[in-house]
């Protein structure tokens, strides 16, 4: 291969060297985030060069894209290592923080707020569907895996449920359990909204990073299985900790999941 660089350029069949850094980028982040490198470490820029093909300079660019997003960090004489290993969240079943992370560390949560809501904001009660004035329950819990922090939830519950969730181990256990135990059936499903945002100065402050580091904002409204709705969660997660995994179909689970009401037809006469 011919390889020349002008202006900037590192071609390789034409294609300038931020692009091919930004390609190398994406590939090595796929693999850092399925935990592709043992114990952390990257291979040196010389070997990573040659595995992808790519020059030196492209390496490098690459390499330093990463480091900008906070995933990894290079240290004269050390070499290049991952900051902190990512964990991935699947969003096709309806799970809890620490079912979704067993085996992979210990989850601890901080209940910040645990508390009777005499009235509801109206946002949140049209999203119960039940009256403001019906009241509700606030619990806020700032959530570790292995000792560091890892997301900040805030869930709005129905006062029936919510009241005796409130009786429950929050410190220990994920919500869900404790709502399936206080309504006595189980959860159905939940609908999703997630969403990068520059974390605020108090999130980021209780989750250890900078203001207006980047975190994923995830909205979403449980319910159980015969569809009433009984939760409002407001999640904010650390990017640079947790990755968001689903399995998606074109065709089949979701025209099981979300089926389409019946076509109105005409009354006759």
């Amino acid at each position: 291969m011919v390889r020349a660089t002008v202006g900037g350029m590192d071609h390789h069949g034409g294609r300038p060297r931020a692009e091919r850094a930004r390609q190398l980028a994406d590939v090595l982040r796929q693999q850092i985030t399925d935990g592709g490198f043992r114990g952390g470490a990257l291979p040196d820029e010389r070997v990573l060069g040659t595995r992808f093909a790519a020059s030196r300079n492209a390496v490098r660019q690459a390499l330093s894209l990463l480091r900008q997003e906070g995933l990894i960090t290079r240290r004269r004489g050390v070499g290049t290592s991952v900051v902190l290993p990512k964990y991935g969240h699947g969003l096709d079943r309806l799970t809890g923080l620490a079912e979704e992370l067993t085996g992979r560390g210990t989850v601890t949560n901080e209940v910040r707020v645990a508390e009777e809501v005499p009235v509801l904001p109206a946002a949140i009660a049209a999203r119960l569907e039940v009256p403001a004035g019906a009241g509700g329950v606030r619990v806020e819990r700032l959530r570790r895996l292995d000792g560091l922090p890892l997301s900040l939830d805030t869930s709005y519950l129905t006062a029936d449920i919510g009241r005796t969730v409130l009786t429950g181990d929050l410190a220990a256990r994920d919500v869900f359990g404790l709502i399936e135990e206080a309504a006595g059936v189980r959860l159905g499903r939940a609908e999703v909204t997630v969403h990068a945002v520059g974390a605020d100065p108090d999130t980021a402050g209780l989750l250890g990073i900078g203001a207006g580091a980047a975190v994923f904002a995830l909205e979403r409204l449980t319910r159980l299985a015969d569809g009433r709705p009984v939760d409002v969660e407001s999640v904010r997660v650390r990017a640079d900790r947790m990755t968001l995994r689903a399995t998606l179909y074109r065709d089949g689970p979701r025209a099981t999941a979300c089926p389409r009401p019946p076509p109105v037809r005409p009354r006759r006469g």
